[in-house]
């Protein structure tokens, strides 16, 4: 069992003590803490963690902290899932900014996949928070732009799964995606994560 894995069981083990009202209290303080605590950092300075799975060595404070937003984002809504509450978190003030956040793992989780230079993969989330995000390969790699117009690869996704995608939550063949162009890229995707594994 590696470390994150020994680190959430125990925290299992210690809630199963907790009361909900403790747990809500915590989370409330907690919350607060954190908020208070973002004030005073440099959102642009090293963190302390880098964003592997985006594949980088060193991060910005504001990718760390964005990286952590997904986090509690992801794991409030696995509760939320198991009791049918999940439609608060997929208002677009919530859920686009997790659905960016992970999808800046799209250049690191493309680096082997073949391409030439000027061609294009789109990803469209659909929903109220979704979006589209571009990958053009320049001859040599994969990067991510923000302006150009859909490409003739266009993957998309419904908004309400891929977070459950990314998050190894769905099985691939849950996923519902659609792929207009490159098949290939495609299923390359199913295999993209954007969370602490």
């Amino acid at each position: 069992m590696n470390y994150l894995d020994e680190l959430n069981a125990d925290w299992i083990t210690a809630a199963k003590r907790m009361s909900p009202r403790l747990v809500l209290d915590l989370f409330k303080q907690t919350n607060n803490e954190v908020a208070q605590y973002l004030k005073t950092v440099d959102p642009f300075t090293p963190a302390l963690f880098s964003v592997a799975w985006a594949g980088e060595e060193e991060s910005a404070n504001w990718f760390h902290w964005a990286r952590e937003y997904t986090e509690k984002w992801h794991h409030q809504q696995q509760i939320r899932l198991a009791v049918g509450k999940e439609k608060e978190l997929y208002a677009r003030e919530f859920y686009h900014p997790h659905l960016d956040t992970s999808m800046r793992a799209l250049p690191h989780h493309y680096r082997n996949f073949p391409g030439t230079k000027g061609e294009r993969l789109s990803f469209e989330i659909t929903g109220e928070a979704g979006g589209t995000w571009h990958l053009l390969h320049n001859g040599q790699q994969w990067l991510q732009v923000e302006d150009v117009s859909v490409a003739e690869n266009l993957i998309t996704i419904d908004g309400e799964i891929a977070w459950r995608l990314f998050t190894k939550g769905i099985r691939r063949e849950e996923t519902r995606m659609k792929v207009q162009g490159n098949k290939e890229a495609g299923e390359h995707l199913l295999s993209m994560l954007a969370v602490m594994a």
